[in-house]
């Protein structure tokens, strides 16, 4: 088949026919964007913990520390899965990690509630994992409440109506409303963002690949002996549109079926989107250029862009507040693509903001997609400078 004349063209169709001959660089740019997404997904999609193994140390043995332990059975989140004659045999059991947390019901539980006095329940988590302690306190922190108010109820029934019973187990009723994440679950607040730091790293990751590649084909250069690589414009265009394209697609993939197949968040319009993944993109795909140029072998990519995923998550300010980020690690955020796109993507899809709603973030990948843009620039013109200094062009 020949190849086109126009050289953007040109470059364009050499750098798609280098992705398509080298695996390599096709697992990262389509097998990478493809398939981690449904394995996150997949692993993420109970959303939350429930039936939490929890043992039980019962040292009061009253029917009301029965029925205290029956309700917190009853709860959703946690399971009663052991009964226990001392804390030694519990912590045995957490040991072994048949168990994730233990609850203590103290000799004196009866007695000071009958002498209305306060008393206290002991609840002792595996903290190897935040969800546990969640789950656990939830759980038990909700059968506690309630018991207050039936305490309350049975102190004060003697000289009440009905009317003030209510009254005294609800003296302020409260509706809870989750928004943005009804299930309060794990899924629904990280994988979206997540899904954006794909597309970034995988961008990266191919381009990386790809440049790493030419250097060793063409003795240190990253642009091949033939005249149709003399101009700078058409080779960081002709190469940025090869993934652009591809990792629009990806976007949407992402972003419409991955979201739908897994019941996430997706109240964001075609278009806003459309309009978020092109100033996105764009500013993933010319700092993986630029950032790229400074791979000299292809495995080199692998060590410096994976490296770089967690940090830049949590620079993003999405698993962890941006209000609690130091300004200098917020200086150094503000600088890639994905801090930006994290948070634009979450308030469009998961929030269902407008473009105007996200006018910040999307000005400011407007202004990194040119500033990168400019970098790659500057970068190929000294590229072809050496080029010219070897006489490699035909």
């Amino acid at each position: 088949m020949r190849k086109p004349k126009f050289p953007i063209i040109h470059v364009w169709w050499d750098e798609l026919c280098e992705l398509v001959k080298d695996e390599g660089i096709l697992i990262f740019v389509v097998l990478l964007p493809l398939a981690y997404p449904l394995l996150y997904a997949m692993i993420y999609d109970t959303e939350t913990q429930r039936e939490l193994p929890v043992c039980v140390v019962d040292e009061n043995m009253s029917d009301r520390s029965r029925d205290f332990i029956r309700r917190v059975d009853a709860t959703p989140e946690v399971q009663i899965a052991a009964h226990c004659t001392s804390m030694a045999e519990a912590q045995e059991l957490m040991r072994r990690r048949d168990v994730y947390g233990i609850l203590l019901i103290p000799r004196e539980f009866d007695l000071r509630l009958w002498r209305g006095q306060q008393t206290v329940v002991g609840l002792y988590s595996d903290l190897t994992s935040m969800l546990y302690y969640k789950v656990a306190y939830l759980g038990i922190i909700n059968v506690a409440q309630e018991l207050n108010r039936n305490i309350k109820v049975i102190e004060r029934q003697a000289n009440t109506t009905a009317r003030e019973e209510e009254v005294a187990r609800w003296p302020i009723r409260f509706e809870e409303v989750k928004l943005y994440n009804s299930a309060g679950g794990f899924a629904a607040f990280l994988i979206p963002p997540v899904l954006m730091l794909i597309l970034q790293q995988a961008l990266c990751l191919g381009v990386g690949m790809s440049m790493g590649r030419s250097r060793e084909r063409f003795r240190g250069l990253v642009i091949p002996p033939s005249k149709y690589y003399k101009s700078t414009l058409a080779i960081v265009l002709g190469k940025g549109l090869v993934y652009f394209l591809l990792f629009l697609l990806m976007g949407f993939y992402m972003a419409v079926c991955v979201t739908r197949w897994f019941g996430l968040p997706q109240l964001g319009h075609f278009w806003d989107l459309f309009s978020f993944f092109v100033p996105y993109l764009l500013a993933c795909t010319y700092m993986a250029i630029f950032y790229s140029s400074f791979i000299y072998r292809r495995e080199d990519c692998i060590l410096l862009f994976v490296f770089m995923s967690i940090p830049l998550l949590f620079l993003s300010g999405v698993s962890w507040p941006g209000s609690a980020i130091p300004p200098l690690w917020k200086a150094v955020g503000a600088v890639f693509p994905s801090t930006w796109g994290l948070n634009a993507y979450v308030r469009i899809q998961g929030m269902g903001a407008s473009l105007g709603d996200c006018q910040t973030e999307i000005m400011a990948l407007w202004i990194l997609a040119a500033i990168y843009f400019l970098l790659s620039c500057l970068i190929y013109m000294f590229e072809i400078r050496k080029a010219v200094g070897r006489s490699i062009f035909n």
